[in-house]
């Protein structure tokens, strides 16, 4: 459980398998904008794609709002 609330390792892990591969575009980049277009033609290896790409900023979503939360509390 520590290791889904470091900070250090949830933002290397979007820097490093968020955005892999950088070039020409972030992959993540990639997707959204093929779902933002109507998703026509993906497949379930996309879909897949888009859940292990986006898990990173997934997790640091729910770090900010962890802390959001704590913050108020507080």
């Amino acid at each position: 459980m520590q290791l889904l609330n470091n900070w250090r390792i949830i933002l290397l892990l979007c820097l490093t398998l968020g955005l892999a591969p950088f070039f020409p575009e972030p992959h993540i980049w990639g997707k959204l904008k093929w779902i933002a277009g109507g998703a026509t033609g993906m497949q379930a290896a996309d879909w897949f794609d888009v859940l292990l790409h986006g898990l990173p900023f997934l997790l640091l979503l729910r770090l900010l709002i962890l802390k959001l939360v704590a913050s108020k509390k507080n």
